[in-house]
């Protein structure tokens, strides 16, 4: 077993404790080229290795186009992995499955279906019956706080509302696991700081697995219990920090105290060495294609 895996906390053996186990991933991308082939690979994740424990909330971050999202994706199963193993209770992931819940950006609610509607989707694809399927939407409708909007469309909804309904979908149907893929970057930042509030509430009440990407560092280290912080492309994991923060938390408080100041520069300070790292490659690929126009030039 390699180094890295120990580091990130995969073990042989299964340990009960172990929700999701990520082993040796890394998925490549096959996109269009002017070469004579018309092919070329494009590498976006590397022997990504990591273990998330019950109940755990990891945040990750990286920079732009490091594999966050790819990484979720394949979490998810709505992508294969070129290498590696992903394991959620020992069970291999081999594709979609309603132990994971999804949680994205653009909220994915269906314009024609009410609150109440797109809250019940993944039931009905259980096939819970109608009575049931109103008790437990009811249920989480309430958890999120939009008790009275059951009958609203997403047109009548505020961006935080909708966020709130895509967050009651994916819980309603009850997943071990909860990914979610920068679900507060669309909204202001009043509104954001309220998500996240109201994110680590429902976390705490329902004690689901949670894996959230972010750009925000702020925001990793105010809602996890660890930072998996991602390296330039192609991503890996360079590093784990644990955040010794006491919960329950309130951002707004948390934000204002020393503890919080100092883990959030170790975090800057982990994705500033990988920001030198792409200043180093695109001035030498600077470098590379002046003398390759100056050869050009000579002859």
């Amino acid at each position: 077993m390699s180094t890295k895996l120990q580091e990130n906390g995969v073990s042989e053996g299964w340990n009960p404790e172990n929700k999701i186990v990520i082993q040796s991933l890394s998925k490549v991308y096959e996109i269009n080229s002017t070469r004579e082939d018309g092919k070329n690979q494009f590498l976006a994740i590397e022997d990504v290795n990591l273990v998330v424990n019950k109940g755990e909330f990891i945040t990750i971050v990286g920079p732009s186009g490091c594999g966050k999202s790819t990484l979720l994706d394949i979490i998810a199963g709505l992508s294969k992995q070129n290498s590696g193993d992903i394991f959620i209770d020992n069970k291999k992931i081999t594709g979609p499955d309603l132990d994971r819940g999804i949680v994205l950006q653009g909220y994915a609610l269906l314009p024609w279906r009410t609150v109440r509607q797109n809250v019940e989707m993944g039931l009905e694809i259980k096939k819970v019956p109608k009575n049931q399927r109103k008790e437990i939407s009811t249920k989480f409708i309430d958890l999120v706080g939009l008790s009275g909007f059951e009958d609203r469309f997403p047109y009548e909804l505020s961006g935080g509302m909708k966020q709130r309904v895509a967050i009651a979908r994916a819980l309603a149907y009850d997943p071990e696991v909860l990914l979610m893929d920068e679900p507060f970057a669309a909204v202001d930042a009043q509104t954001r700081e309220a998500l996240q509030d109201e994110l680590l509430r429902i976390w705490e009440e329902t004690s689901k697995t949670i894996i959230f990407v972010t750009h925000s560092i702020d925001e990793a280290v105010a809602l996890a219990d660890r930072v998996a912080v991602m390296s330039v492309n192609p991503g890996t994991i360079k590093e784990i920090i644990e955040i010794k923060l006491p919960r329950p938390r309130r951002v707004g408080d948390l934000k204002a105290s020393t503890e919080f100041s100092w883990i959030r520069h170790k975090v800057w300070e982990s994705l500033n060495n990988g920001q030198s790292e792409i200043n180093k490659n695109e001035k030498q690929d600077s470098i590379d294609l002046a003398e390759e126009i100056s050869s050009s030039t000579v002859l």
